[in-house]
């Protein structure tokens, strides 16, 4: 039996991020795709999803930026904040670690507190660069639609 996949696009600006839509060098990428139970969110960074520009230039505010996203991304796909088992948190800065676990322990606080006591695995990776220079963090995650499945 096999299980269906259905992709979310990322839209920015209004834009669907895939060809043809798209200028010379523009990412090309789904938001979030879902495969029977797991659901995979793509690489959310500080990037605004309205007008495509970074609006925030500080860790913890493109960490928020970042989480609203990876928020909005599982409940379109019908999961939530509680379901992530799994984080990928790529920093430019490894002196904004700290910073960032801060960021999201208080986001889970609010918006998944279940995460707070049985938190998601976790990988940490410093890249040579981000997507742009002007990015310090980007979050990938793994989630669940159901923790009952």
């Amino acid at each position: 039996m096999s299980e269906e996949v259905k992709h979310y696009p990322m839209y920015i600006g209004g834009v669907k991020q895939v060809y043809p839509n798209l200028t010379p060098g523009s990412p090309i990428y789904a938001k979030s795709v879902v495969a029977g139970n797991l659901v995979f969110v793509s690489g959310m960074t500080g990037q605004d999803v309205e007008t495509g520009q970074l609006l925030v230039h500080d860790i913890a505010g493109q960490m928020l930026v970042a989480l609203d996203k990876v928020k909005a991304a599982l409940e379109e796909a019908g999961s939530n904040m509680n379901n992530i088992i799994k984080t990928l948190m790529l920093l430019k800065n490894l002196e904004d670690y700290p910073i960032m676990r801060k960021t999201e322990l208080e986001y889970y606080q609010k918006h998944a507190p279940l995460l707070v006591e049985q938190p998601p695995a976790s990988t940490f990776m410093k890249p040579a660069s981000l997507a742009r220079p002007e990015y310090l963090v980007e979050m990938d995650v793994t989630a669940v639609l159901s923790r009952d499945k």
